[in-house]
């Protein structure tokens, strides 16, 4: 029984992997082994009690709730079809060059990364748009599915992306623990914008490795990547403006707001809700003129809110503060016509209920494995297996970086068999106080865990960008080809987290200068 807290944690790696929905599996194992746990005297059963305070203090976290409005903005860019445009014209841009198809892909796969953060959306839809294109051009079958599946898993690491959101509240909890044991009473804390601060260089950083492997291999392999000869023709200027602009704005946006200080993640992640419902209605047919005054409208309250607010509660105001405010409220109706007209359009086209049903589907997913993750650790630590894991990271060979090593082939081995969400939630808080304890930098840390994090979506058998595009795959796509096409990504992969490793610069600086 010494071992039960270890028995626990292979218990729950079988049921998950016996198909069994992963919630249950977590609060299921997690209540089987608190009893067992209370009739062998191994854990106080009285300390479920503090069960409720996690699940209030989860549910009344502000940090989680950009989670939903993130999920929202990104499926409403994907079944408005503005990706679909994006793709299409970038597609045309470089298709004309060797691997140029390839390099748009990843190109592609940055923006909607950093304008959606949805890996299943991106990879579906550069599966059913930019695959069957690549494969009519000559590109190799495996190297075509290999570059998509890639390309879609960008929107974990790039930031806004529901992983770096959950890891930045896993992180702050891990760092303030750790100070705690090392008898500080000065917290500091980790914030969403650090976070994102932190993963916003080495995302770029994979984009050109990925960028750099292409043109390698293009000039040692062109038959693998032949160039692409369009009927189309290259797209003017106006014409990649249009499909390029919509997705860079809502990007500065939300990233801008939020490392600019002007605000906060959740009132970041609403502006690009908004943004997002406003392209999709002038994409679903929404009076052009009307949503353009009404998105100035609000852009112009929104700055004018933060140089001269008014208040009308106070009992000093002038006559010009008076005209002020009602010239405020003339704005917000503005906006609020706008944004009425888009989700009228949105409703008609049937985008809007099917992104909101989406919305709910998945923000449901992660927050029951969030809260039942909470339930699974509180039994871990009451079974003894804090100390078990301190243990084990102490006597790791090779001091600090041993221990971290350690832990990264063991992010990266679970990631064979877990989503994302489920190792952010479940391992993390065991391992990450006792590394931060031994000096590793937490927002560097977050980053390289990040990364790692990044490669559960493409290692086979259930990287979840594997089934995402087998889905969308035309026919002649096998399983085969798409398990050896992200074999050399997860190879580059590696090499991105080797790079972060050895120049923790790249991680540190942004967050550095800009908090």
């Amino acid at each position: 029984m010494e071992y039960l807290d270890l028995l626990m944690f292979v218990a729950l790696m079988g049921c998950i992997l016996l198909g069994f929905p992963v919630s249950f599996s977590i609060a299921g194992v997690a209540v089987i082994f608190a009893y067992i746990g209370w009739a062998t005297d191994m854990m106080n059963i009285g300390l479920l009690g503090a069960f409720g305070q996690r699940v209030f203090g989860t549910l009344t976290n502000d940090v989680l709730i950009a989670i939903p409005l993130f999920v929202l903005m990104g499926v409403v860019l994907e079944r408005s079809r503005i990706a679909e445009d994006l793709l299409h014209t970038m597609g045309r841009l470089f298709g004309q060059l060797r691997g140029g198809l390839g390099i748009s892909v990843v190109l592609v796969g940055a923006l909607l990364a950093a304008s959606t953060g949805i890996v299943g959306a991106t990879v579906i839809a550069m599966g059913m748009i930019a695959l069957p294109t690549m494969l009519r051009t000559g590109y190799s079958p495996k190297l075509a599915s290999g570059l998509v599946c890639t390309a879609g898993t960008l929107g974990q690491i790039i930031p806004p992306s529901t992983l770096l959101i959950i890891l930045s509240d896993v992180m702050s909890s891990a760092y303030q623990q750790a100070q705690y044991e090392q008898g500080k009473f000065t917290i500091e804390t980790i914030s969403v914008g650090q976070i994102f601060a932190g993963a916003l260089i080495p995302g770029l950083t994979l984009v050109a490795i990925y960028i750099l492997y292409i043109l390698i291999r293009g000039y040692f392999r062109p038959d693998d990547m032949p160039p692409a000869q369009n009927d189309d023709g290259r797209p003017g200027m106006g014409e990649v403006f249009r499909a390029v602009l919509p997705p860079v704005l809502l990007i500065i946006a939300v990233l801008g707001a939020i490392l600019g200080g002007v605000a906060t993640p959740t009132e970041a992640a609403s502006v690009g809700a908004i943004g997002a419902i406003l392209m999709a209605g002038v994409r679903q047919g929404a009076n052009r003129n009307l949503v353009l005054a009404g998105t100035a409208a609000l852009l112009v309250l929104a700055i004018m809110a933060g140089v001269a607010p008014v208040r009308f509660q106070r009992s000093d105001l002038t006559g010009f503060d008076y005209v002020l405010g009602a010239g405020y409220v003339v704005l917000a109706i503005a906006g609020v016509l706008a944004i009425g007209a888009c989700l009228k359009q949105a409703w008609k086209a049937d985008v809007l209920k099917s992104a909101l049903t989406s919305t709910m589907t998945v923000s449901a997913m992660i927050f029951a494995t969030i809260l039942t993750a909470s339930m699974f650790s509180l039994v871990f630590i009451g079974l003894g297996g804090e100390d078990h894991v301190a243990e084990i990271l102490e006597s790791m060979p090779g001091g600090p970086m041993g221990a971290l090593l350690f832990c990264m082939a063991l992010i990266f081995v679970l990631g064979f068999f877990l989503d994302f969400v489920e190792i952010t939630v479940i391992l993390l808080p065991l391992i990450a106080p006792g590394l931060i304890m031994m000096g590793h930098d937490p927002v560097w840390l977050a980053i390289l865990i990040a990364i790692n994090l990044q490669t559960s979506f493409l290692t086979p058998p259930f990287g979840f960008s594997l089934f995402y595009l087998r889905s969308a795959a035309p026919p002649e796509i096998t399983t085969g080809h798409i398990y050896a096409g992200v074999v050399p990504f997860i190879a580059l992969q590696l090499v991105g987290i080797f790079v972060i490793w050895l120049w923790p610069s790249l991680a540190n600086w942004l967050p550095s200068v800009v908090f």
